[in-house]
């Protein structure tokens, strides 16, 4: 059985992160997403609107 961890990403290839929140309907209602990207490629990035800090979680 092999390990399916993946492998972090290697200093070489750094990823980029960005928080915002995010309002809608005309400012009534505001949400926090995360955004982590690939500067090099387009095509490889992730935006979550699930944000939650560590001490929430645990």
């Amino acid at each position: 059985m092999s390990d399916s961890t993946p492998e972090p990403p290697s200093e070489e290839f750094p990823l980029t992160s960005q928080g915002y929140r995010i309002s809608v309907d005309d400012g009534r209602d505001s949400f926090y997403a995360l955004s982590i990207e690939d500067p090099d490629n387009e095509d490889a990035w992730i935006m979550s609107d699930t944000v939650r800090s560590l001490d929430e979680v645990l």
